[in-house]
């Protein structure tokens, strides 16, 4: 137990002289460890204060509310037959074309390509669009955030709102084409309503001409001229008079004015029911017309500002990195140095 002790004891101390050691071996080299980090602390600074500064522009979108989509929706609902849009369809439809690769490609090509010099159009254009999707970044589901990093504030925040215009018009044209396609379609089906009810409603006149005429027939074989007096008791027989079987018993003058009348009839519309509902539906729907500037698709979380301090370079932590690193790559020279002067004087 007592040597256990000792043994602790004296490695404990050896501990001690060792780390002694290290420390007056650094101390030793302050000069070289000073100079390494002054060094590399100088660097920073360069890079820090020489590399172009980088700039952020940024504009945040949220949901439109429902008066921003009532304009969608004018040849929508009621007696159209069409399904009002709703404000997650348009906003959603909006959200997807601002992240489609469709989107950052017509405004790498339409936008961004133009405003590069020619040496940096010489290289290749997939490094190029790298490059332009790093500067470009939309971020969040649905508080969305557009980001545009450059080194021209003025043309940072210009691209925001090209980028957002850009895609504000396709979103808009697109809800506009949905409901153009939906119209088309509805108002196809109510024409082949009207045009079948026309001609059912021509068919049921000449079928009834074809009973007048029959009980026509048989009113002049019994020579019925007019009808006879109905009493009280074969009332329910009335409609048998009409339409029926005894349609005969109302006598030739009768049938022969009806007959005349439904020979001389210059359209049958008056007397087609629905169809007046499915002609007002038709002219809804045919004279819908919406402008932009009524509609809106999101709504802008406050102003495209023009940044006038850059994101980048970060110098104080950049220097502050410098710095810390100079100290490490000085305490790793300076040991490299020690362990080096011992080796040598080990040999002698």
């Amino acid at each position: 137990m007592v040597v256990e002790n000792l043994n602790s004891d004296q490695a404990a101390s050896r501990d001690e002289v060792d780390l002694i050691t290290v420390i007056k071996g650094l101390w030793s080299q302050k000069l070289v460890i000073i100079m390494i980090t002054v060094g590399i602390t100088l660097l920073a600074a360069a890079y820090a204060f020489l590399s172009k500064p980088i700039y952020e522009a940024k504009i945040g979108v949220l949901p439109p509310v429902l008066s921003d989509i009532s304009g969608f929706n004018l040849a929508r609902g009621g007696k159209s037959g069409l399904k009002p849009f709703t404000v997650g369809e348009v906003y959603g439809l909006f959200v997807r074309n601002l992240k489609a690769e469709e989107s950052r490609r017509e405004f790498f090509e339409k936008v961004y390509v133009p405003s590069l010099s020619q040496d940096l159009l010489s290289g290749s254009k997939d490094n190029l669009y790298r490059k332009f999707s790093r500067e470009l970044r939309i971020s969040g589901d649905d508080d969305i955030l557009i980001t545009v990093q450059g080194g021209d504030p003025v043309q940072a925040s210009r691209w925001v709102k090209q980028y957002l215009e850009q895609v504000t018009h396709k979103s808009v044209n697109d809800v506009l084409q949905i409901t153009r396609s939906e119209v088309e379609m509805r108002g196809s089906q109510i024409q082949e309503q009207i045009k079948t009810l026309r001609i059912f409603a021509k068919t049921r006149r000449e079928d009834r001409l074809v009973r007048l005429k029959e009980a026509l027939l048989v009113a002049d074989v019994v020579g019925l001229e007019n009808p006879p007096v109905i009493s009280s008791q074969i009332t329910q027989q009335l409609n048998a008079f009409m339409n029926g079987d005894l349609m005969y018993m109302r006598g030739t003058q009768a049938l022969k004015a009806e007959i005349e009348t439904l020979e001389n009839r210059a359209s049958d519309e008056p007397f087609i029911v629905s169809l007046r509902n499915l002609q007002e539906q038709y002219l809804l729907l045919t004279s819908f017309q919406v402008s932009p500037e009524s509609v809106a698709v999101f709504q802008q979380d406050g102003a495209i500002v023009v940044p006038d301090a850059p994101v980048k370079p970060k110098k104080v932590l950049i220097l502050l990195l410098g710095g810390v690193l100079g100290v490490f790559l000085g305490v790793i020279v300076a040991l490299v140095r020690l362990g080096i002067k011992n080796h040598s004087e080990d040999k002698v």
